[in-house]
């Protein structure tokens, strides 16, 4: 017995489950599904694929495709710090390309206002795309999608701009098309100023990463960081130990030149996480002036990363991130 339904044998199709709808009528075949997660290529492919099923059918002369996304939830994980210099942008940067290794769609916001460096970590120096005031992110790495205020000034330009100016930067940042991207990592600026708080206020993170050196004056200024996180209860995912240790190229000998253990012990004091820990490192320089984040490499170099993200993201589930 023929079934009233031509189009019943996409049911069977592999990509049937992300079938919404479908109707046959007067020869033409529309068929919506639901493409939430695909990238463009895929999404393109995918409706090849449905055509091609759906003209099988008798009596199809035309197959017309409409391809949904419903708005993917995205993961915010601010990255910040109590002072500047201790490795806080180096150590974002390669995170996201770490979690990018590991699957996930990364976005990375870059909220230094006065001093953004992800373009030059990334060398993605081109100017975003802008549509109806909306920007478009610059892909910086496979999987990681960029956009930062380096972008769109000429290189060496000071930004002499008010906290309102700032905070009106941060906004169009956040609120940029950021396509697929499950997890936004947001490089914050040092302190505990007008740009941590409009975060806060804009888009609530599910998490923040605290950045410090082992010595006590950065310490103290990453405890400020924690306790401004825990008074706009955002849960600390915990803190990491940036330029611990130093082994000379030369002789071999290691040495610790900004103090060792510092951060891991003011976690325990804090009763927050202690994701891992950092080394000086002279090759890290080198890659991050030359615009090649190590996580993006297999080996000893890559490897620290790659665990101070599966950290991050561990905790993130605890916390219901």
């Amino acid at each position: 017995m023929q079934s009233d339904d031509p189009l019943n044998l996409l049911d069977k199709h592999p990509d049937g489950a992300r079938i919404r709808s479908r109707k046959l009528s007067g020869g033409v075949a529309t068929i919506v599904a639901d493409a939430s997660g695909l990238s463009r290529d895929e999404r393109s492919a995918l409706e090849v694929r449905l055509k091609q099923a759906a003209l099988t059918a008798p009596g199809t002369t035309e197959v017309r495709i409409a391809l949904t996304a419903t708005k993917p939830e995205r993961t915010i994980i601010a990255v910040g710090s109590g002072k500047g210099g201790v490795g806080k942008s180096t150590l974002t940067a390669n995170l996201a390309v770490a979690m990018a290794r590991m699957g996930k769609r990364v976005g990375l916001i870059d909220a230094d206002i006065y001093g953004p460096s992800q373009p030059t970590l990334f060398d993605a120096h081109a100017k975003p795309r802008a549509e109806k005031e909306k920007l478009f992110p610059v892909d910086a790495a496979p999987g990681v999608k960029l956009l930062s205020v380096g972008q769109l000034v000429s290189p060496g330009t000071a930004l002499a701009w008010r906290g309102p100016m700032a905070t009106s930067a941060l906004n169009q940042l956040i609120e940029a098309d950021w396509g697929d991207s499950e997890i936004l990592l947001v490089d914050l600026p040092p302190g505990t100023g007008d740009v941590q708080l409009s975060l806060v206020a804009k888009a609530r993170p599910q998490g923040a990463v605290i950045v410090s050196t082992p010595q006590d004056l950065s310490l103290i200024d990453a405890t400020r960081a924690i306790d401004l996180f825990g008074k706009v209860s955002v849960p600390v995912l915990g803190i990491v130990e940036n330029m611990a240790g130093y082994i000379c190229p030369h002789c071999g000998e290691s040495s610790d030149p900004f103090g060792s253990g510092g951060a891991e012990a003011s976690a325990a004091k804090l009763g927050i996480p202690f994701l891992g820990r950092l080394p000086l490192s002279a090759s890290l320089r080198e890659a991050s002036d030359a615009g090649r984040p190590p996580a993006a490499e297999d080996g000893p170099a890559a490897d620290p990363f790659a665990a101070i993200a599966r950290e991050i993201l561990a905790q993130l589930e605890k916390v219901g991130g």
